[in-house]
């Protein structure tokens, strides 16, 4: 049986994510799926594995169902398959921030970066006067990354707010590119910048994920693989499988 997953998040106001866990978990466990969850007063964040219907199902009462009313109108999704299904179980837990940042002016919902297409991406960091700058944790970055981007050497996303403040300077890095993932650290990171004073940042809409979906390899300036938060480890162009799922073990989520 081939498994359909779906990576999605959102920033929205979700007063209530306290009162959500049960319904959403229940929903899930209706459908047989298996992955992580994570709900905040900001907002969603996730990735799900199961039978492709059901995934279907899911994404369906997330964007439309009674569940959120219509507060989750605006889902940063992507989708893949895998061979075996690569969660053990399923996990909807109640967290401080869908991503940790532990900046309280980095609010997405209010100002965040310009995106930028994966078809646009290429130019965007070929050109000069670009700082290309991944902010993945330091293991991520050894399995792959984009030609000559920056490495932060961070092990966890809330160590970025000390890299920004010890490396990067508003007068000296005019135009910035940032990329993570699938696009939810970019949010934070681009907003916390914002508030900082930097002009220019962009970000990778849907993030690696949706560049190596959509970019042919003869195109692409990606190298490496894209490590992933479940037993599939790591994605290749194409989105296919290319890791080991031992390797996997050790690997707490962080997007």
């Amino acid at each position: 049986m081939i498994h359909k997953v779906a990576a999605f998040y959102q920033f929205a106001a979700l007063p209530d994510y306290r009162a959500l866990r049960e319904p959403l978990r229940a929903f899930c466990a209706g459908l047989a799926l298996k992955g992580s969850v994570l709900l905040a007063q900001e907002g969603i964040n996730g990735t799900i594995a199961g039978a492709p219907e059901a995934i279907d199902a899911f994404v369906h009462e997330l964007a439309h169902g009674a569940l959120f009313g219509g507060r989750l109108n605006n889902l940063e999704l992507k989708f893949s398959t895998a061979e075996a299904m690569p969660f053990g179980r399923l996990k909807v837990r109640l967290k401080k921030e869908i991503v940790t940042l532990g900046d309280e002016a980095a609010d997405p919902t209010r100002q965040v970066g310009t995106y930028v297409e994966a078809s646009e991406w290429n130019a965007l960091i070929a050109a000069p006067d670009t700082l290309v700058l991944d902010t993945r944790n330091a293991f991520e970055v050894a399995m792959g990354t984009f030609e000559g981007a920056v490495d932060p050497e961070i092990k966890s996303f809330g160590q970025f707010k000390d890299f920004a403040a010890e490396q990067l300077d508003p007068a000296k890095h005019r135009r910035i590119a940032m990329f993570c993932t699938g696009g939810i650290r970019c949010e934070k990171a681009s907003a916390h910048l914002l508030a900082r004073g930097f002009a220019e940042v962009y970000h990778l809409k849907g993030g690696i994920l949706k560049y190596l979906e959509e970019v042919p390899e003869a195109q692409s300036r990606w190298r490496g693989e894209c490590f992933v938060f479940d037993e599939r480890v790591a994605l290749g162009h194409g989105l296919r499988e290319r890791g080991h799922r031992e390797q996997a073990l050790g690997h707490g989520r962080d997007e």
